[in-house]
């Protein structure tokens, strides 16, 4: 992306977290009324792909923030909060110098190696994609990808404008080659007949239990509600996680994150049940 563009969409986004810092979430706009949606394709078909000579570092720095790419994707996952990106920058060129199609599955990460493929899951109603990350992004505090328009309509996320998300990366950097991308690409936009795992946040992992309760007891202090402790004996000496939730909503979420912050709690992230 040309510094140009790279500063206009890093100011649109930086103006969008303060709206929604402010209450309201502010997204991009969908196809205008006079526009002819195509038909929106299927899941993107990962492949293996040289790097791309544009935007990958290994360091760059947007709106004062250092970010530095991962060497590889292999064995990426993480849950939190994605975010979409639509007809105002439709045409425009991505950080990889592509032009952004909001029809195609694609979408911008702040981190993983341009191209790098993903598969997306809505935790709310685990619906599934494929996309191709090759745009940088969401500047935007607390979100973790901006999806394409048509990937955002794929798992139902165009309306409210985020949801919880989990991310894991199908790479070929390991021993099997593309052989897992290529089994599981043609099932990704199924629908799960299976219950949505439930999610929540977890703010600590402690060896003794004392410390776990004590941590319990600074955040139902601070007034956050759902407080538990999870006595995990799946490892030796076993661990006892405090996490929040069950986690529903963004606004849950983005409430909880910035009380954690204001506790000095900067490290939560969002784990399945």
């Amino acid at each position: 992306m040309n510094p140009s563009v790279r500063v206009r969409r890093a100011a649109w986004l930086a103006l969008l977290g303060l709206a929604a810092c402010g209450g309201s979430e502010v997204r991009d706009a969908p196809p205008s009324g006079s526009v002819v949606i195509p038909d929106l394709p299927g899941s993107a078909v990962p492949r293996p792909e040289p790097p791309s000579r544009y935007g990958n570092g290994p360091v760059y720095e947007v709106l004062g923030t250092t970010y530095t790419v991962l060497p590889t994707s292999a064995g990426y996952l993480e849950r939190g909060v994605a975010s979409w990106y639509g007809e105002q920058f439709h045409g425009k060129p991505t950080s990889s110098r592509e032009p952004y199609d909001m029809y195609s599955m694609t979408a911008a990460h702040k981190t993983l190696p341009l191209p790098t493929y993903v598969r997306v899951r809505n935790l709310r109603n685990d619906t599934s994609v494929i996309v191709r990350v090759n745009d940088r992004g969401p500047f935007v505090h607390n979100r973790i990808i901006d999806l394409s328009y048509a990937a955002a309509l794929k798992l139902d996320m165009v309306a409210d404008g985020t949801g919880l998300v989990e991310i894991s990366a199908i790479s070929f950097d390991g021993p099997d080659g593309d052989q897992p991308a290529r089994a599981t690409a043609a099932a990704a936009d199924a629908r799960s007949v299976a219950t949505p795992a439930r999610s929540f946040v977890q703010v600590g992992a402690f060896g003794n239990r004392d410390n776990a309760d004590r941590r319990k007891a600074l955040l139902v202090e601070s007034g956050i509600d759902n407080v538990l402790i999870h006595i995990d004996e799946s490892v030796f000496p076993a661990l006892y996680r405090v996490r929040i939730g069950p986690i529903h909503e963004v606004d849950q979420y983005d409430v909880i994150v910035a009380k954690l912050e204001s506790l000095g709690i900067t490290d939560p992230y969002l784990v399945p049940e």
